[in-house]
């Protein structure tokens, strides 16, 4: 459907499209400006390694970021893109998840397989509801006094799927956090009860995983929680210059989160990794069995 008006009571619609199209842009800037700071480590790291499932992995989400950033600015018409591009980046830092904390519990096939059930059941879930709630999706273009404009609502009530997601989200979340500080804090346990070294190379290793993981997790929560309060029924319009703003600072909170903080999950293990390598650690070959699945480097079979 095409509207096409040059009423001047349009025109706060058409302020409100080019002030949230800032933001957009915002968080798009963020994330090339992040692939300029690490596209180095990128280099040495993940091209010169072989081919991988964390390398595909980390390229498409890296890569991925720049055009959903543009498809982001053109809005609506591209809306099937956008959300499509939300679940399938969810789902892959799910698989990193999965990657780290099977090796952070040395590769336990019972762990692997409830971590895959787990991200399966939510996946699939979330992809189901979001098609649904898309399918109810009504878009129109507009043309006001010259500027065009794409706007959609939808024809159901959909905060009722938008909640369902996040709270499965927020499971597959919390449930992979808890599981990385139970296994961390056990083996910094067993360090001192056996009276082992605090600063061991399999200690530093958890330690590195926990970081990245907590940042994550904390992102995680902040989208979150800007999610839920942009879908209470007084943000829903976004008339008001708080919600506006809200709405902002969410484009950009979410772009960091798929687009920065999920390539980074990769890139700490590996840089570390590299770290030892050149220092020739006497405990890199121990470390390289139980990160094997996380770095693409050759194991001796003496392990």
């Amino acid at each position: 459907m095409t509207v096409v008006s040059n009423n001047p009571s349009w025109w706060p619609l058409i302020t409100l499209s080019r002030f949230l199209s800032y933001w957009i842009v915002a968080a798009g800037v963020a994330v090339v400006y992040d692939w300029v700071l690490t596209i180095g480590q990128e280099i040495e790291l993940i091209w010169r390694q072989r081919w991988s499932l964390m390398k595909a992995i980390y390229l498409v989400i890296r890569y991925i970021g720049i055009p959903y950033s543009v498809a982001n600015v053109l809005g609506n018409i591209m809306n099937w893109a956008i959300n499509g591009t939300n679940v399938v980046v969810t789902a892959m830092l799910g698989v990193i998840m999965i990657a780290r904390l099977h090796a952070m519990y040395q590769r336990s096939r019972s762990m692997l397989i409830f971590l895959v059930i787990i991200f399966l059941a939510v996946n699939i879930s979330c992809g189901v509801i979001t098609a649904i709630a898309l399918n109810q999706a009504a878009a129109e273009v507009l043309i006001l006094s010259g500027t065009y404009t794409c706007n959609y609502g939808y024809e159901g009530n959909v905060q009722p799927l938008v909640i369902t997601v996040w709270v499965l989200n927020a499971v597959w979340e919390v449930s992979a956090l808890c599981l990385a500080v139970w296994i961390a804090v056990k083996h910094f346990r067993d360090q001192r009860r056996f009276g082992l070294s605090t600063g061991s190379t399999i200690g530093d290793c958890f330690r590195v995983l926990i970081k990245s993981h907590v940042f994550y997790f904390a992102s995680f929560v902040g989208v979150s929680c800007l999610q839920l309060i942009l879908a209470s029924p007084y943000f829903s319009n976004l008339n008001s210059i708080g919600a506006q703003i809200l709405f902002g600072v969410f484009q950009i909170f979410l772009s960091v989160e798929m687009f920065v903080l999920g390539p980074r999950l990769i890139l700490s293990v590996r840089e570390y990794h590299a770290k030892l390598v050149a220092e020739s650690d006497a405990e890199t070959s121990m470390n390289s069995v139980i990160f094997q699945e996380l770095v693409d480097v050759p194991i001796s079979s003496t392990v």
